[in-house]
């Protein structure tokens, strides 16, 4: 089987993404968690005299113990005019200490008179000149031809120029940059198609996605040739990012059978796309091909019949092969089919053709009309379905909730302040309590907790992990229904329920007493 190089740059290109900003501790966390996957090349960043932040991670990788990849440092070629050994921002690059260099040098003639300002032959000189320096300091360099496509379609004789001018300094791999990402993937392929065949080294191929075309373009220059992959982790990068590496992998993997990462690895990547983003802290991108959580989830009720009965009807690989998994929404969108497997794991003998089935998606087609959602609120379905076969809970019963909030002046937080009664199981009394909170949401689960954790000590490791609301008609102002979708979780598991009402404390209500139900119900095992 055929390998590729793959050479990670989130911690560098995709650092200078919108909202991306990760310390030296994230840096590292990631470059070894790469490393443990079998990726070839980590570049850690740019260690020059501004950036203090990646000179300390070149400082403490040098300590690390690598067990795959090579630690590459990232930067440009020396300025015009002067000699590389006098260039510090090139020397900054050998005392990182990195086994592999990677340096950027322009190879599109508009970047080279317009924004260098200076001559095509002393750009020429200091690719060179710069390759050369960085060898001779023991470094294995690669070079990244910058602007590559846009200067081959502006001037194909001095594009090629550049990359001659690093092969004869001892450039290890040329790569060849779609750097403004306008490029279209059978320009890519024929381009990348020539240069494999007029040069001695390795062509790479580093693409940003500003036409959407990133992936494809990696995938065509793979397929024309290229052995070296740049890209990153969930396509962050500059403007619209880079080739996203989470999809890239198993393209070239499960589609042309060509090996990117070592054997088994593939299984991983939905979890380390995931785990990434949240050391990121950005939200993952659940419609990400592969590994997002959408990605091999099913809603329409044809398309789930079929699913379920041959799943390669409607998935292009089994969603284990990338450590995702399948999902099956509920909607009003869903059929029988969709009702039937969504529940089996409650009643397992149930029948396709029990009549209660129907009960439940009905049900469901007029509460998904009156703005609730079941796709990220799936305890709530359970419940409702569960109720609809006759079955009751009876945990609590309320008999009344008030929420205050209010501020003493003008420069005070505001105020939180709820009561419950609640009459539980077996009691003729009610239990009343109060709590203060953030806001009301806050006090009326500080309240309901205090009232239930004697009954139900389980409630104690439930958390509240996201809260989010939705007004759902904006034309009627402020007297638009608004719909909840609460998220809580206990020991590893998370459930989402949902509750909607022209008052947010009401639509908050029954998303919260339906999360703390499913919790007990779930945590004591109550089945049918």
């Amino acid at each position: 089987m055929r390998k590729v190089t793959i050479y990670d740059t989130t911690l560098r290109d995709g650092c200078q993404a919108e909202k991306i900003s990760l310390s030296v501790d994230d840096k590292l966390r990631i470059a070894r968690r790469l490393d443990e996957m079998g990726f070839d090349y980590i570049e850690g960043g740019w260690p020059n005299e501004t950036a203090p932040r990646d000179r300390e991670v070149f400082a403490r990788a040098r300590d690390m113990d690598w067990k795959h990849a090579k630690f590459a440092a990232f930067g440009s070629t020396r300025r015009p005019g002067i000699a590389p050994e006098d260039d510090g921002q090139l020397r900054y690059l050998i005392d990182s200490g990195a086994p592999t260099i990677t340096i950027f040098g322009k190879a599109w003639d508009l970047h080279v008179t317009d924004v260098l300002g200076t001559t095509l032959d002393e750009n020429v000189h200091m690719i060179e000149d710069s390759v050369a320096f960085l060898r001779s300091g023991g470094a294995e360099v690669f070079f990244d031809a910058e602007h590559f496509f846009d200067g081959y379609r502006a001037d194909r004789e001095f594009a090629l120029a550049c990359l001659e001018a690093a092969q004869r300094g001892g450039a290890q791999a040329l790569v060849l940059c779609d750097t403004n990402g306008g490029s279209m993937p059978l320009f890519v392929r024929d381009i990348v198609a020539e240069t494999v065949e007029r040069f001695e080294v390795p062509i790479g191929i580093h693409c940003h996605n500003d036409s959407g075309m990133a992936v494809a373009n990696t995938q065509i220059a793979v397929e024309a040739g290229a052995d070296h992959v740049q890209g990153t982790i969930n396509g962050y990068g500059e403007r619209s990012g880079n080739a996203n590496l989470c999809t890239v992998v198993p393209n070239l993997e499960l589609k042309t059978g060509v090996r990117a990462l070592p054997e088994g690895i593939l299984a991983e990547m939905t979890e380390l796309s995931r785990w990434v983003d949240e050391v990121a802290l950005v939200p993952h991108d659940e419609r990400a091909p592969y590994v997002g959580a959408a990605a091999f989830a099913h809603k329409g009720g044809m398309h789930v019949n079929a699913v379920l009965k041959t799943p390669n009807s409607f998935e292009h690989v089994e969603p284990e092969v990338v450590g995702n998994e399948r999902r099956i929404l509920v909607s009003d969108y869903s059929g029988g089919s969709t009702i039937l497997h969504k529940l089996q794991h409650v009643y397992p003998d149930l029948d396709r053709k029990d009549p209660r089935l129907r009960d439940v998606l009905a049900l469901v087609k007029d509460r998904e009309h009156a703005g609730y959602e079941y796709e990220a609120a799936e305890a709530s379905f359970e419940l409702l379905a569960r109720r609809v076969f006759g079955e009751e809970f009876g945990l609590f019963e309320l008999q009344g909730f008030r929420v205050i909030m209010g501020k003493h002046s003008e420069d005070e937080e505001p105020f939180a302040e709820a009561t419950v009664q609640l009459r539980l199981p077996g009691s003729e009394s009610s239990v009343h309590t109060a709590a203060m909170g953030d806001g009301p949401v806050n006090a009326l689960d500080v309240a309901i907790r205090k009232a239930l954790r004697e009954e139900y000590p389980e409630i104690a490791k439930m958390h509240l992990v996201d809260y989010k609301v939705r007004v759902l008609d904006a034309t009627g102002g402020t007297s638009g229904a608004v719909r909840v979708l609460l998220q809580m979780s206990s020991n590893g598991e998370t459930w989402g329920t949902v509750g909607v009402h022209p008052n947010i404390i009401e639509a908050s209500w029954q998303a919260l007493t339906d999360s703390i139900v499913y919790g007990i119900i779930t945590a004591r095992g109550m089945t049918a």
